[in-house]
């Protein structure tokens, strides 16, 4: 599943492990996330969206 997260990261201008920290996940979650190595849960990906104040859609393709 192709997502925009790392564009979205990076506009916010959040690093990798601060994301983690606001995820409660770890960074590695996030790296893998980010290269499409690993989908999310449905929970993640919510947190997700409402980090960047995006819907779903908008961070998943």
């Amino acid at each position: 599943m192709k997502n925009k997260i790392k564009t979205y990261r990076k506009q916010n201008g959040l690093s990798q492990e601060t994301l983690s920290k606001n995820l409660n996940v770890s960074r590695q979650t996030i790296n893998a996330i980010e290269n499409d190595k690993y989908d999310p849960s449905l929970t993640l990906a919510f947190k997700l969206a409402k980090q960047f104040n995006v819907t779903v859609d908008e961070l998943f393709s």
